[in-house]
């Protein structure tokens, strides 16, 4: 994972990409813990659970000085109605190009309905502030991930 990291740190965290705000580079959050998770699709169960359960958690994560970030290959404009109608209080960085899921290497495979067809596996990085990788989480399943991960930043 050395070079991953490497790769990630020095070329994409400070690449802005388009969030339902302001662009978002995340070499601007260093100060801070980094909670970064992929998601597969806005507006879906699993992703809409999973962002809410972030959501209500945020006071907790901003106690222990992290900042929470939410991504996915969705649009700008897909991220607006989702983060509206959640009401939720991180930004979501719009990937359409994949430039960062594959950087994460979160680009996978996926069988859905039958069909064999390259999506997001829900993936989660927590760093430190000085942007290296402390943990990471694949083929994450939503129920009490969110708790798991906040549990994992108070132990680091």
């Amino acid at each position: 994972m050395g070079n991953m990291i490497e790769k990630v740190t020095t070329e994409i965290l400070s690449t802005p990409y388009e969030t339902q705000g302001e662009p978002l580079e995340l070499d601007s959050l260093k100060e801070k813990y980094i909670v970064l998770f992929f998601y597969p699709k806005d507006n879906t169960p699993g992703c809409s659970n999973e962002v809410q359960d972030f959501n209500k958690l945020l006071s907790q994560f901003a106690e222990l000085d992290c900042a929470v970030v939410g991504a996915s290959r969705d649009s700008k404009n897909s991220h607006i109605k989702f983060s509206n109608k959640f009401e939720l209080n991180f930004p979501l960085l719009s990937d359409p190009e994949e430039t960062l899921c594959r950087a994460f290497d979160v680009i996978k495979e996926k069988k859905m309905f039958g069909k064999v067809g390259m999506g997001i596996e829900r993936s989660t990085f927590i760093f430190d502030k000085s942007g290296t990788i402390l943990h990471e989480w694949r083929k994450v399943k939503v129920p009490g991930h969110a708790e798991e991960v906040l549990e994992t930043l108070k132990s680091l």
